[in-house]
């Protein structure tokens, strides 16, 4: 932000202070508090403090709880400010030093600076957090179960980069930490597959070869299919997942962590069988993971996405993997329980949203069609509680919530919640 923008209530442009970080809030951000001589402020809160703390908020990105350290300020908001980290003072015992060069530079990753046990832990306290002040419930969480690969793990990446700057460097990567357009470039990924690092380095050649003929925003796509790297958008990629062969476009959605999803797919279907339901209904299907990887355990499955490729493949694979019971259809999500002919009070729903969390819309046609379960899976466990809130106001009750980390060294994850009708 330029200084003549910059709000300068309670700190001045760049002002350096100690404080001591108490959370990480789920943004993967460390928190910390400093007393104003300003009664107002003295008495604001943050949801993400773990503690009844007063004081005012600084958040401090790569801090950890624990630590005593200097910030500088560089922006004020109502209710809190901003500040980059200018020294450890104090370090927490749980800090180790980050394997990519590029950390605190490049916004991929957040926790590479913290080891990868106290992640979990941290991860779990977040979910816990979000459940409380998000849905209004206390209810335990889970430990978060862990990837099985902390590094080298994730089977796709786009770097992103733009025509070559006036000074003639040509970044290709991913947005720098702090901001919305400015690229770091990424010669090395520390967190994707060995297959995708060895590609990334040809692609790079190749782009940087015809350096004058890109527009802006121009993308990269590295997807690694068992070892081989597909790197473009509409190349058939085949996952291999527990005894399935899934197939899908290297540009569709699939999870990008496959080293967890044999342990993450096994726990949705258990969870999604659990109360004796023979009908199950995945929205938002894409290729079919859950829904085939659980059909062994329903005696009909119906899928639903919005994407026809998906579908497309969906139902390839059914029949590739010899599944009879499962039909797809290429529809919104919520145009499904209209024409659906399961019995509600028979039936599973497995919900596995973007980011975004569901269409409220959704949520109340879901609600009024009355499954007997619900299995919500998502990527951002925010959205996921806001949702949550909806479905226990309408009389379902939660029974668990099973974190996982698909997303080993970032602020992201999984998280599986799992509800049960009001009549169940």
């Amino acid at each position: 932000m330029a200084k003549n923008k910059f709000q300068a209530r309670p700190f001045p442009y760049h002002h350096e202070l100690e404080l001591v970080i108490s959370t990480l809030t789920n943004r993967g951000v460390g928190l910390g508090r400093v007393p104003l001589n300003e009664p107002k402020a003295e008495s604001l809160k943050l949801i993400a403090t773990t503690q009844p703390e007063t004081g005012w908020v600084v958040m401090v990105p790569f801090t950890l709880p624990g630590e005593r350290v200097r910030v500088r300020i560089f922006r004020n908001h109502k209710n809190f400010s901003e500040a980059d980290l200018v020294e450890v003072l104090q370090p927490s015992p749980h800090r180790v030093s980050p394997r990519c060069p590029l950390f605190g530079h490049c916004g991929g990753c957040q926790y590479q600076h913290l080891t990868y046990a106290e992640q979990l832990v941290w991860k779990r306290q977040q979910v816990e957090e979000l459940l409380q002040h998000m849905a209004g419930v206390s209810f335990p969480v889970a430990p978060v179960i862990g990837s099985p690969m902390e590094f080298g793990y994730r089977s796709k990446i786009t770097p992103h980069f733009n025509p070559p700057r006036a000074d003639g460097t040509m970044p290709i990567g991913f947005l720098r930490q702090g901001t919305r357009f400015d690229l770091v470039d990424v010669p090395h990924c520390d967190i994707a597959t060995d297959a995708i690092n060895a590609q990334l380095t040809i692609a790079r050649a190749a782009v940087l070869a015809q350096r004058g003929s890109y527009q802006r925003g121009s993308t990269l796509l590295l997807r690694d299919a068992g070892g081989a790297v597909a790197t473009e958008f509409d190349t058939v990629i085949t996952e291999t997942v527990g005894r399935l062969k899934l197939r899908f476009l290297a540009r569709d959605f699939f999870q990008n962590n496959p080293f967890i999803l044999p342990a993450f797919t096994a726990y949705v279907s258990a969870q999604a069988c659990a109360s004796g339901a023979r009908f199950l209904v995945d929205t938002y299907c894409g290729s079919g993971l859950f829904a085939l990887s659980a059909a062994e355990k329903f005696e009909r499955v119906a899928g639903v996405e919005i994407s026809m490729s998906s579908i497309v493949f969906a139902q390839e694979n059914a029949t590739t993997n010899g599944i009879g019971n499962a039909t797809f259809l290429a529809s919104d999500a919520a145009a499904i329980f209209g024409d659906l002919d399961f019995p509600a009070g028979e039936t599973a729903v497995i919900i596995d949203p973007p980011r975004k969390g569901c269409d409220a819309a959704f949520v109340q046609q879901l609600i009024a069609y009355g499954p007997r379960t619900v299995v919500y899976v998502s990527c951002d466990p925010a959205t996921q509680m806001r949702d949550l809130a909806g479905f226990l106001a309408a009389g379902y009750h939660l029974t668990a919530v099973q974190p996982f980390d698909l997303f080993p060294q970032t602020r992201h994850l999984e998280c599986v919640i799992t509800l049960t009708g009001p009549t169940s």
